[in-house]
């Protein structure tokens, strides 16, 4: 009786064994069950990538004139500030040029003076002239009064004369009379014409000096701009940083003669940084501009950023490539296309900010509901 009690317990511990291994089991996958779908209700309300990275203004730095380098004044990946020198160039040729303008614009302007004096002259000459036109002008109305009397007198004195009225001497000197008032007229004609011919000579001159005036003004307006031009190139041969950030990628050296639009270096705007997220397009249906986003970035994972969605960019990564995939060939395959979101920095520790550059990869989440 005591072997077969013995033998009942042996068998109701393992059953126990196994009920309380059920119990455990079910309660870790009671657990996960909740776990996962708390996970998959708040997952639902974001979208997210990993295909994202930071971003920033690159400004490549280029020489706008021709020189040797005389000091360069900074040292590569050096940090800096806007409107810190970076290189200088031999200016002594530049400064030449300078002086070569000044000197052409005090000339020009010197020409414009002159022209203006001779052009006021010319005019003065042309108003004489037509003041003297007009003398003789009313000279020939004179002599055209006195030849009318004259004939008047003459044709009274033939009358008498033939009338037996009137001598020899009457009609020979109402005759001169006549003669002289006709020559008399016709050479204050003859001088109006003249006059009138060398009033139009000094006139066409005046015109002519006035011309002079606007091509003068002209040739100050021309040297004006090569003065400035000069100047503008003086300046060109201190350059200095565009922005607070980084320069690097030095590509010169001291004593070297550079040419315009040579390469000098990059100046990298790490105090104004964004995210460039690059969503399917099977996520973008929800993302709005305006929506905040959670960041990390990868190589420093503690890092707590802030953004906010900025804007589509507008185009499909593919369409940016050098060699955009044309489907109409026929050899298509279907490929998930990704949407480049650009995501604006709005929390981030300034004490932070020199670790960050641009390049580095992030994981962002966007909340969408």
């Amino acid at each position: 009786m005591e072997n077969q009690d013995k033998q009942t317990m042996e068998n109701k511990a393992p059953e126990k064994k196994s009920k309380k291994r059920l119990v455990i089991i079910s309660s870790i996958l009671g657990v996960v069950l909740i776990i996962g779908i708390i996970y998959f209700v708040i997952s639902a309300g974001y979208e997210s990538t990993d295909n994202a990275q930071l971003d920033a203004d690159i400004v490549p730095i280029k020489a706008s004139v021709s020189g040797y380098i005389k000091t360069i004044h900074f040292k590569d990946n050096e940090h800096v500030k806007k409107g810190q020198l970076l290189i200088t160039i031999d200016d002594v040729d530049l400064k030449a040029h300078l002086a070569q303008a000044e000197a052409a614009l005090e000339n020009a302007k010197a020409n414009l003076l002159s022209v203006k004096s001779n052009a006021n002259a010319s005019t003065e000459n042309a108003n004489a002239s037509s003041l003297n036109s007009f003398s003789v002008q009313q000279s020939i109305v004179s002599a055209k009064a006195r030849l009318t009397k004259a004939e008047a007198d003459f044709k009274r004195t033939e009358n008498m004369f033939n009338a037996k009225a009137a001598t020899q001497s009457q009609y020979d000197g109402a005759k001169a009379d006549l003669d002289v008032a006709t020559a008399q007229y016709d050479a204050a004609q003859n001088q109006f014409k003249s006059a009138a011919a060398q009033s139009q000579g000094i006139r066409s001159q005046a015109e002519a000096q006035q011309s002079q005036i606007t091509l003068a003004e002209a040739m100050v307006k021309q040297r004006e701009a090569e003065l400035a031009l000069a100047a503008k190139q003086l300046d060109y041969a201190t350059i200095e940083s565009p922005c607070d950030g980084i320069v690097t990628r030095r590509a010169v050296e001291e004593g070297q003669f550079i040419t315009i639009a040579q390469p000098l270096c990059s100046t990298i705007d790490n105090t104004h940084l964004w995210i460039t997220a690059n969503f399917k397009e099977t996520q973008v249906e929800d993302i709005k501009p305006g929506q905040t986003v959670d960041i990390k970035i990868d190589a420093f994972p503690n890092l707590k950023i802030k953004g906010v969605v900025q804007s589509y960019i507008g185009a499909t990564g593919a369409k940016f490539s050098l060699l955009p995939p044309d489907n109409s060939t026929g050899n298509f395959v279907k490929i998930i296309q990704r949407v480049p979101v650009r995501i604006d920095i709005t929390e981030l520790p300034k004490e932070n900010i020199d670790m960050l550059y641009p390049g580095l990869s992030a994981f962002v989440e966007v909340k969408v509901k």
